[in-house]
């Protein structure tokens, strides 16, 4: 069965130039022009992942895409963040907003659809390993097959840049492991993403972490990169 993808853009021509595009590779399209219509899309049934425009009449992306992350049922969805805005502090706020991808206008369809392959591989399985054993350390236990975050058994709500940040982190228990690492394991060949990304994906993985003081086990290593505390 082909992924599903919502196409959330205002502009006819944008959105239909990407629909034809991404029904032309094999997926399933559904369009909205707003957030509004988007959100009653999505009230009927999930997508597999979501093109969301930013500059969105009366509701942005940036405000749809957080309250997408904020609501248990859609926290999980893979977003590709698209707009005209290329500065790096732009492209940071995205992410912060909890956006999976950023892909920055004009872009070409080919360059669309390896973004939206990519994101779309990297939410159905774990990472690059192959191990789908559960993995338990300090109170967490993460489940690569389900892609089931549990801390002290009660289930957490990751994206799957999250998630996969968080495997990556509990597969090398007490190792450093550099930004340049993390965007290896965790993005694989995804050139276009910076190491500060990292960052930002790190600080929201301690904030989902946070409600059962699990926070602690991820540790900044000074001019390193971070290390997860197997205690």
């Amino acid at each position: 069965m082909s992924a599903r993808i919502l196409v959330v853009e205002d502009e006819p021509a944008i959105r239909e130039l990407i629909a034809v595009n991404l029904r032309h590779a094999g997926y399933s399209v559904a369009e909205a022009g707003s957030a509004e219509d988007a959100r009653a899309q999505l009230d009927g049934a999930l997508p597999d992942l979501v093109l969301l425009d930013w500059m969105l009449p009366r509701q942005s992306g940036i405000d749809f895409a957080k309250q997408l992350r904020a609501d248990p049922r859609t926290a999980a969805l893979p977003i590709v963040l698209l707009t005209a805005r290329a500065q790096e502090g732009d492209k940071l706020q995205g992410f912060e907003t909890g956006a999976d991808d950023y892909v920055t206008k004009p872009f070409s369809p080919r360059e669309l659809l390896a973004r939206v392959r990519a994101l779309l591989r990297r939410a159905g399985h774990a990472g690059a390993a192959n191990d789908d054993d559960p993995i338990e350390i300090g109170g967490l236990r993460l489940e690569p097959a389900s892609m089931r975050v549990l801390a002290d058994g009660m289930p957490l709500a990751l994206s799957p840049t999250e998630f996969r940040l968080l495997h990556c982190f509990m597969r090398n228990p007490d190792r450093v492991l550099s930004r340049a690492r993390l965007l290896d394991s965790v993005w694989g060949d995804h050139v276009y993403i910076e190491e500060r990304t990292v960052d930002v994906h790190v600080r929201r993985l301690r904030v989902a972490l946070a409600p059962g003081g699990h926070q602690r086990l991820i540790e900044t290593v000074r001019g390193g990169g971070y290390r997860f505390l197997p205690r």
